[in-house]
């Protein structure tokens, strides 16, 4: 799993078990996903935020390194307190935030990661990667779109296969870039999942999440992921998912679509 978050995560598990977009490259493979993002909440305020993700993401991919480059659009419905940040999640500032409500969009901050596994479970079936990822300051900070400052993140992915079914789990930590208004706090985040391939096309999963709060004032990061993933061909497949809040730190609910084509 060469991922993280909405989007990437849930990609990930459909990819770990209904093979690489290029079933059959040798050394290298490349492929393109695109899709939506949507999530609603109120963060612990008393007005809902409304946030609309779509991303394109490209990878290549060799024998054991990975680098992926996500370029999103963003819009945001809000009134203030929470603006966009790294892979579709949204950064809590001040969930008490009472401006005017406005709906802004633009491009979204840029990610780049690469990714190296150390295992790859030829041998008995354990996967190992390890993830450094940046979050480029891309995104409009003036309109809410992003918080104007650059991010790192470093993160461990380990799965183990049990026939049809494959746990897997991730450990994080974020050095979010301070703004002359906000300090961030470092966060560790995780997740643990599992992955259940049904047929030969079909699989599916859930992914529960976990992240320390961003801001003195917000709260930690709590919630469950359900995905399904069908293969339409070696080449192309499509994941669809929902996502469901436990935390003033998560959205109250999120659903998504994607669709990744090899090349």
């Amino acid at each position: 799993m060469k991922e993280h978050y909405k989007f990437k995560k849930v990609l990930a598990g459909a990819v770990l078990l209904l093979g690489s977009p290029l079933v059959g490259a040798e050394q290298h493979s490349f492929s393109l996903t695109n899709g939506f993002d949507y999530s609603s909440g109120d963060y612990g305020g008393a007005t809902d935020t409304h946030i609309l993700y779509i991303p394109l993401i490209g990878k290549y991919e060799t024998e054991r390194t990975t680098f992926k480059l996500t370029v999103p659009y963003i819009s945001i419905e809000s009134s203030g307190g929470v603006v966009g940040g790294a892979d579709g999640a949204p950064v809590v500032i001040d969930p008490d935030a009472a401006g005017e409500r406005t709906t802004e969009s633009g491009l979204g901050d840029i990610v780049a990661s690469a990714t190296y596994t150390v295992l790859d479970g030829q041998a008995n079936g354990l996967l190992l990667d390890v993830t450094g990822k940046v979050k480029f300051a891309t995104a409009d900070e003036d309109k809410g779109l992003g918080t104007g400052e650059t991010d790192y993140a470093a993160q461990v992915d380990i799965y183990k296969t049990y026939g049809a079914f494959t746990p897997f789990g991730t450990l994080g930590y974020k050095v979010f870039g301070d703004t002359s208004a906000t300090d961030f706090n470092n966060v560790f985040y995780g997740s643990l999942g599992g992955a259940y391939k049904f047929g030969p096309q079909t699989s599916g999963g859930l992914i529960y999440d976990l992240r320390e709060a961003s801001t003195d004032s917000s709260s930690s990061l709590s919630e469950l992921t359900a995905y399904v993933s069908y293969k339409f061909t070696e080449t192309t497949k499509a994941q669809l998912y929902g996502v469901k809040g436990f935390s003033d730190g998560s959205p109250d609910w999120g659903m998504g679509a994607m669709v990744t084509m090899g090349f």
